[in-house]
Order: structure tokens, then sequence, then C-alpha cells
């Protein structure tokens, strides 16, 4: 997949589709998958333009919603899903201030050369908010425009799953993800507290400013190309002082060198919020317990499945 920080299309048109795509869910790969399919019939490039950071972080840092997915994130599902080239354009003041009409010229026509466009029926562009699809239909490229995609009833969108995600239903997140609820990072040292304790941990501290939840949750990690079941802490951990945002996962049954290595999580079910312990006894003995749980969940008496 060819990436770039600026509208220039591979040497031939392209099929193109817009948004943030905060979380890639299935509204998101529904148009993805149009894009796809436009793109093979017309013999285009599929291409998928975002921004970064999202427009909403850019207007108010404060008040933007919790981040579903880091660029790494959306990029690993882009390739995933069979994009071609990926657009990121630096959401700026530059680019603040650009109208819909010299959005469509400078990224759509003369970056991308545009013959096919694809938007969600709920996407806006331009500081006049006048780009959408009927906007876009006055200019030479075909365009075609997608309805909310819903699941038992309910809109599929990045803020409904933020909702479930805050309220553990993880499970029901996942429909709506197309898949478990999964963050990336590169594992560094910490304190190695964990190895302290008996329980040896990846270490992965996140860019996210705000999370979209956070506790411990039964976990599984991306290990050459299989997932290995574990327990994570997502989150500040209070115990030690320390208020960053970390993910910190212990594996079961197996102990690989990680350090340096870019690994996928993905939470499967919320065991507890985030804790404050006084003694690390305590903190241990809830750690040995977390553990326990998650085996459980993993094995669950009633004998059924817990497979992806």
């Amino acid at each position: 997949m060819h990436i770039s920080r600026s509208p220039h299309s591979l040497g031939q048109p392209s099929a193109v589709t817009i948004g943030s795509f905060d979380g890639v869910h299935l509204g998101h790969q529904h148009l993805i998958a149009e894009v796809l399919r436009e793109a093979k019939q017309r013999e285009l490039v599929p291409t998928v333009v975002t921004f970064e950071p999202q427009p909403r972080e850019f207007f108010d840092p404060e008040g933007a919603p919790a981040r579903l997915s880091s660029l790494t994130d959306k990029v690993r599902r882009f390739r995933e899903l069979g994009i071609e080239q990926l657009i990121v354009l630096p959401f700026d003041s530059r680019l603040r201030s650009m109208s819909a009409a010299e959005f469509a010229q400078q990224v759509l026509i003369e970056g991308l050369q545009a013959n096919w466009v694809q938007v969600g029926d709920d996407f806006r562009f331009g500081n006049d908010r006048k780009g959408d699809a009927a906007f876009l239909r006055q200019y030479d490229f075909e365009v075609a425009e997608m309805p909310s995609q819903r699941i038992n009833g309910q809109r599929v969108s990045s803020t409904a799953i933020r909702s479930l995600l805050a309220e553990g239903q993880l499970a029901k997140a996942a429909d709506m993800l197309g898949e478990p609820y999964t963050l990336s990072g590169r594992v560094i040292y910490g304190r190695q507290l964990g190895r302290t304790l008996g329980v040896p941990t990846a270490n992965l501290l996140l860019a996210h400013p705000k999370l979209a939840m956070a506790g411990v949750y039964v976990a599984e990690v991306r290990l050459n190309d299989s997932w290995v079941a574990g327990v994570a802490n997502l989150g500040p951990k209070p115990s030690v002082n320390d208020l960053r945002n970390w993910l910190e996962v212990h594996l079961f049954d197996v102990s690989p060198d990680l350090y340096g290595q870019r690994l996928d999580v993905r939470l499967r079910h919320k065991l507890r919020g985030i804790e404050r312990f006084d003694t690390l006894d305590a903190l241990k003995h809830q750690i040995h317990a977390d553990i326990q749980a998650a085996r459980a969940w993993f094995s669950p008496s009633d004998g059924s499945d817990r497979a992806p």
C-alpha cells in the first residue's frame, strides 16, 4: 500500500473515499468494499483519503472524543482490506481554510485524478461545510453516497462504539468493528515491576491522549500470525503513581522476548476497572486473581466456545 501525506496520484485515475475512519468499523468497511469493487471494474486505484489529526482534535483538543484507533491501527486495517493508496492529509490551518470547492479541485481532481468518489451520508468537508455527495455531483467524476449501516436497528458509528466500550460491552463493540477491539504499539522497557512480582509483562506506551475505555481485560496478542491468550491492563498505573496511558500485557504459558516489537493486542472481555493498591502484596494478589479469571474466560465451565 502506497502512503502519502499529500494528494499525488500513482499515475492513473483513482476511486476515492474520504473520512476520518476512526475505528475503521463496519460502516467504513462497506465504503471501502464499494471502492474496491468499483476500482476493479473501472481499472482505477482504490484510494482512501483521511486526516491526521482528526478534524475534531484540531478544533477542540480538550473536548474531542477519545480516539478509537491510532494512525498505525488504521493503516493496518486499510492494508488488510486491500486499499492500494492511502492519503493522510495533515489537518492544519491550511486545510482548515479550504472551501469544499478548493478541496474538490486541489485534492480530488488535480491531486488524485478522481474518476469515482464515494462518501457516507453523514460526511461533510470544507470550511463552508458544503462538501457532501450532492455538492460533489457538479464535477465530472461519478459520485456515490452510502447510507449508514445498522446492526439490530442501531446505527454503526464511532460514537456508538465508544459508548459500548465505555460500558464494557466489548462483544457488541466487536460486532460493529468487525473484529475485537484492537490496539497496537511498540514494546518498551517499563519499570519491570511485573517481573519482580513474578508476572512478566510487555509494556506499550500509547500515544492516545484519551482512551475509549480503561481497566483490566482478557486479551490476546498476535505472535507469528496466531493469537496468544493473556490478560491486559489498559490505562494509567495509579499504584505506582504513573498516570500515563499504558497497555500492559501478560501472556499465558509463553515468555518471548518482545522488546522493540510492535504488537497488536485485542481486548475480549472486561474483568474490572482501574484500581489503586496500597501495597505491592495487594497488587500481586489482585494480578493473580485477574490471571485466574482470564484463564477461566478462555475455558468456561459451560463448555462454550471462546474462539475468535
